[in-house]
């Protein structure tokens, strides 16, 4: 059966850090190898021991992000922590190119600004199935510090009453097992119609 239109859409993936977004991505890209490629950002920050521009960002200084941006080269684009980060259209018009399916991963500041293009993707939020949950999830870690995981927390309080707003995302998966999760993933990268879930309550 060929795809769907859906498939030819770019699919932006957004939900709170610790949900298991990047696991889901990563079987997706093991299981299909060459029907999607995800779009490589760029961004003014230095690379870290092991990073490669052009796989994991494309680093650039903040001159040459800032004219990109004043020509319009950026779908969407946002700063963290005194540095600058976007996706520009090349990046994801590329992917277009080449027959696969572009997957954006993207924050809520950017899911509003790509609302404002003609990008038209499919919106898929990945939520966590409580505060609790993903409090537990962001602990176990070990990497966070009290500090840091209360902050993501508070920023995912806000993801998730951004993403209750009625037309915001075509779908919501809830992260509640991971095998489930990715089976409704892979469906929905694929381009099938699926039913999602609905947002948990936010209550602890």
């Amino acid at each position: 059966m060929p795809p769907r239109p859906d498939f030819l859409r770019p699919l932006v993936l957004s939900g709170p850090s610790g949900t298991g977004k990047s696991t889901l991505l990563q079987r997706l890209f093991a299981e299909y190898p060459d029907k999607f490629a995800f779009s490589v950002s760029h961004t003014t920050r230095l690379p870290r021991p092991g990073e490669l521009d052009g796989k994991q960002y494309h680093f650039v200084s903040r001159d040459v992000f800032l004219d990109l941006l004043n020509r319009k080269g950026f779908i969407e684009h946002a700063e963290f922590s005194g540095n600058l980060y976007g996706t520009s259209v090349q990046a994801v018009q590329s992917i277009a190119d080449s027959g696969r399916r572009c997957i954006l991963d993207i924050e809520s500041q950017g899911v509003r600004q790509i609302k404002q293009t003609d990008l038209n993707p499919v919106y898929l939020f990945i939520s966590p199935p409580s505060l609790a949950a993903l409090r537990e999830r962001l602990t176990s870690r070990g990497t966070e510090t009290e500090v840091a995981v209360e902050k993501r927390l508070g920023t995912a309080l806000v993801e998730i009453e951004y993403a209750k707003e009625p037309g915001v995302h075509d779908l919501v998966i809830v992260n509640d097992d991971l095998d489930r999760a990715y089976e409704l993933f892979k469906k929905v990268a694929l381009g099938e119609h699926v039913e999602g879930d609905s947002l948990p309550p936010l209550n602890d």
